[in-house]
């Protein structure tokens, strides 16, 4: 007697699993297309970004506009003036905080620092730099180190609000405790305040940090090498990138980094892309690698 009812009830499993694909193909058809107005009409190429990241932000975006396909938010993108940004802002990652991962920071003093010394002159690029935390960061670590004087500090991010933020050197003021905070376990030997001034709502890096910083806005998944650098940090982004899209930044970061140079990735990050074979694993818990050859300035 039982029969019928089962068949009955796995049927309409089926439909309603079949309705489910269905949906779900059509979004990422309509998800393909929109990645593709984006690259035609501006040249941002995400369409090897990690899809699940990219889909969060969209439906974050459709729900905060109240549009119900991605098809209408295609639309907005394309006839709204200003919208586009407004999606490439979305985009754009910008998790960061001063000296995160604190070990990390306290491994690259202790032992690539000593090896930086031997240098006339320093060049770091900080690649995805979000809003600088991570360039001030490198900035006190090198002047408490004796470096900032001979370095010169390449800050890029693919969105221009947050170059244009990380140039001010402004971090509110609620953050400074626990910024503090990873700055001590870093290995910080100053007083963390004497680096900033404040007012009643923000903290404001002094000028001196500023001198020996470049910002500018660079593309991972599109632009090339810009310059040779002693080290590049690209930490927490590649994260966002599907596998293809990892090899060909590694490619771009390897062509950028001169022999013997280090490069910094993410705690979650792998390196498993062909230039991983001019690459020693210096120290690989704390994913710093270094190119083959001898250090040169």
């Amino acid at each position: 007697m039982t029969w019928p009812l089962e068949a009955s009830l796995s049927s309409d499993s089926l439909e309603f699993s079949d309705e489910a694909e269905q949906l779900d193909a059509t979004e990422e058809l309509e998800i393909d297309l929109l990645l593709e107005a984006i690259y035609r009409v501006r040249g941002y190429d995400f369409r090897k970004y990690l899809r699940s990241s990219l889909r969060r932000r969209i439906r974050n975006r459709m729900t905060l506009e109240k549009l119900p396909t991605v098809s209408a938010l295609q639309e907005k993108l394309l006839h709204e003036e200003g919208y586009m940004e407004k999606l490439l802002e979305d985009f754009s990652i910008k998790v960061t905080e001063m000296f995160r991962d604190p070990p990390f920071f306290l491994a690259f003093r202790e032992n690539v620092v000593p090896e930086l010394r031997k240098l006339k002159e320093l060049r770091i690029w900080h690649a995805g730099c979000a809003t600088g935390e991570e360039v001030y960061s490198m900035a006190i670590l090198l002047q408490e180190e004796g470096l900032l004087e001979r370095t010169t500090l390449y800050a890029t991010d693919m969105s221009a609000e947050a170059i244009a933020l990380a140039k001010e050197g402004r971090f509110p003021l609620k953050r400074m405790q626990a910024y503090t905070r990873n700055y001590l376990q870093a290995g910080g030997t100053q007083e963390f305040s004497a680096y900033y001034s404040t007012d009643h709502t923000h903290a404001y890096f002094h000028p001196v940090m500023k001198r020996h910083m470049m910002f500018a806005q660079h593309n991972l998944a599109t632009d090339g090498s810009f310059n040779e650098f002693h080290v590049i940090l690209c930490r927490n982004v590649l994260i966002y990138f599907d596998a293809k899209l990892q090899a060909r930044v590694h490619g771009v970061l390897s062509d950028s980094l001169s022999h013997g140079g280090f490069l910094a990735l993410g705690s979650k990050e792998s390196f498993l892309s062909p230039q991983k074979s001019d690459f020693a694993d210096y120290l690989p818990e704390d994913r710093i690698f270094r190119k083959s050859g001898s250090a040169k300035a």
